[in-house]
């Protein structure tokens, strides 16, 4: 029997990363992801529906992470759930929270630092010559992208 573990999520971060090391000096990365669902009701009304998910990167993607990324930052994450299960020593219950665990991380804002060559690049980005845009063609759409922007 084959078994998956995937998720795939979009969303802005919810707080700043939290950087830490385990004892052998691996680093883990925590942070929350608010992910949006908007749908119409059965009145025809429309809703947005915020879902708040906690995460987890570890190694070079969770110093990435807490480095390039913050509060509100949009990223797309890969990942797998994993459910941490422990008692509660005040109460004695059993308690259990699912986390997701970053696998790969996709930062799709551009950082604060680079906003002046952002800027530079839309100005070359609209300049009259090919050469002075450093551009090239979509494929099937045929839009120009921006070099800076790959």
């Amino acid at each position: 029997m084959a078994h998956l573990n995937k998720v795939l999520l979009l969303g802005n971060l919810t707080r700043e990363p939290d950087l830490r090391a385990t004892p052998k000096g691996v680093s883990v990365a925590q942070f929350g992801l608010a992910v949006n669902r908007n749908y119409k009701t059965d009145d025809g009304e429309s809703r947005e529906e915020t879902t708040f998910i906690d995460l987890e990167a570890w190694g070079r993607q969770a110093e990435l992470i807490s480095r390039y990324l913050g509060k509100g930052s949009t990223c797309l994450v890969e990942g797998r759930l994993r459910l941490d299960a422990w008692e509660d020593k005040a109460t004695g219950q059993k308690r259990s929270r699912l986390r997701v665990v970053a696998e790969n991380v996709q930062f799709l804002d551009r950082p604060a630092a680079d906003s002046e060559a952002a800027a530079g690049a839309t100005s070359a980005r609209h300049s009259s010559s090919p050469s002075a845009r450093g551009t090239r063609r979509g494929r099937s759409t045929g839009r120009t992208f921006a070099a800076a922007a790959r």
